[in-house]
């Protein structure tokens, strides 16, 4: 793994160069998303942030461990952002992350967005026993506890060990992330869970010579499987004709897409197209997944990788405005409201609210609720569901259980078929 970081902090800075010539495209794209509806909101939002930018520490698994942190130009603690996590490579750091914006993504994001780079144990990602996956769960909840975050808009990309690190996150969280990507990454960090759907972009050189394409191949495949895409075998460009080839899946569960790009070249975060440098400012990696990211927001139906019958054939929603239904629940313990947040033809997306009425903080919750024949779930996020036809139960994520007296919490879901009968019976009670 040595070998393959000679030119790695000006392999990655240049992807800014090319960031910086976009972001006036991608300010546009940006506003017109919506993203300054405050959605999924933490505790976080509506106080002043304890948190600011720059390199900070956290105490994470019986161990001191640092971060760096970039907060909005102009936060406000009224809105509700994306949070990203990038990862650094081997023998990398967070400053250097840092300082090539974010693998390019900060001049893309227009403030719109809240980044992290956390810095592995000896510059890598190894991950033993689960501790990095730990300080990944510790950041999220201290950030979402000091800033205003949108709990549906969490993101990790990482290269080569970064790369690891994230397919580990995609593995272990499906339910917390919305998406990740992954740069010329291999199984080196372990992939604990591995089983449920979780968005996934996967990028690789042809002829690395550090992490054989077929790492990157096989850590696709593992959310083919998962988000119920139609297997295939991409195409890929020829060696020697400097050019990359990006591939949709198709069948993917809704809202949940796999996309796939091969590139002629070996073990770069910065691939260019052409006979430049390998390095040079004209890479395409940051603009498409920033495209990748962008996509998914609060505030409508997911619309990458549609199916023929569970998603729209636009961007429009076809339903009526949101509905919701009155809380439930013991009084003076937990209630749960539904809303649905949107829907489209063979589909939609719903979000219930889980509201503390008791005098002191809840330690966990349960909600179950019922839903309606020929619904079912196809992803959710926020929460851990048992179940995802009929009666469903959803339980807290590891880092939204503790809810402080007259404080709200939100999970969402995607689900297939009609939303004209919101679910019913829906409780919720502490644990």
């Amino acid at each position: 793994m040595q070998r393959h970081h000679i030119r790695t902090t000006v392999a990655v800075a240049t992807s800014i160069i090319v960031a910086l010539s976009a972001q006036a495209l991608m300010r546009n794209h940006v506003a017109a998303a919506g993203t300054d509806a405050v959605l999924s909101a933490t505790a976080g939002c509506g106080k002043a942030p304890t948190l600011a930018s720059g390199t900070r520490s956290i105490q994470s698994g019986g161990l001191s461990r640092t971060y760096i942190l970039k907060v909005p130009d102009n936060y406000d603690n009224a809105r509700a952002y994306r949070l990203i996590f990038a990862l650094h490579w081997l023998n990398g750091s967070a400053s250097a992350v840092s300082s090539a914006g974010y693998y390019g993504l900060q001049p893309l994001s227009n403030n719109s967005t809240i980044f992290v780079a956390p810095q592995g144990i000896d510059n890598g990602w190894a991950n033993t026993g689960g501790r990095d996956l730990t300080l990944v769960d510790d950041l999220t909840r201290l950030i979402e506890g000091g800033l205003c975050v949108d709990t549906t808009q969490l993101f990790a990309l990482g290269w080569s060990y970064g790369g690891a690190m994230s397919y580990a996150i995609a593995c272990a969280r499906p339910t917390v992330f919305r998406a990740v990507t992954v740069l010329s990454g291999a199984n080196l960090s372990g992939c604990s869970g591995g089983t449920q759907a979780v968005a996934y972009f996967g990028i690789h050189g042809i002829h690395d010579s550090v992490l054989n394409i077929s790492n990157g191949r096989s850590l696709r495949d593992t959310f083919v499987r998962n988000n119920g895409c139609v297997s295939q075998s991409p195409r890929e460009p020829a060696q020697g004709s400097l050019t990359h080839i990006t591939t949709v899946y198709s069948g993917c569960r809704a809202g949940s897409p796999v996309q796939w790009a091969a590139f002629d070249g070996d073990h770069t975060p910065s691939p260019v197209d052409g006979s430049g440098s390998p390095n040079d400012a004209r890479t395409w990696t940051s603009g498409e997944i920033w495209r990748f990211f962008a996509q998914f927001e609060s505030t409508t139906p997911p619309t990458a990788t549609p199916t023929a019958s569970s998603a729209p054939t636009t961007g429009t929603p076809t339903s009526a405005p949101p509905t919701t239904t009155a809380p439930s629940g013991q009084p003076g313990a937990c209630t749960a409201a539904y809303r649905t947040v949107s829907s489209w033809t063979g589909g939609y997306q719903g979000e219930v609210t889980v509201t503390n009425n008791a005098a002191t903080a809840l330690s966990g919750w349960t909600v179950g609720l019922i839903l309606a024949s020929g619904q079912t779930i196809s992803s959710l996020w926020n929460g851990t569901n048992t179940g995802t036809s009929g009666s469903v139960t959803v339980k807290n994520a590891s880092y939204n259980g503790n809810v402080a007296a007259g404080a709200s919490t939100t999970f969402g879901y995607t689900a297939t078929g009609s939303n004209s009968n919101a679910p019913s019976n829906v409780t919720c009670a502490s644990t």
